[in-house]
């Protein structure tokens, strides 16, 4: 998997490869195999809806 945070900063991992990935960011799988991911700090946020000014 490919990472591209919104500053510009890119980085690819690997099967075995751990990281910490904050918001702000795009990723996309490299190659045809499939990818795995295992997010263990949860998904309370993920895709929320927020609100400018109330």
């Amino acid at each position: 998997m490919k990472v591209r945070m919104d500053d510009g900063t890119e980085f690819k991992g690997g099967p075995g490869d751990t990281a910490v990935i904050p918001p702000g960011h795009d990723a996309w799988v490299v190659g045809d195999e499939p990818c795995v991911s295992l997010d263990f700090t949860g998904m309370g946020d993920y895709a929320k809806e927020t609100r400018v000014n109330g």
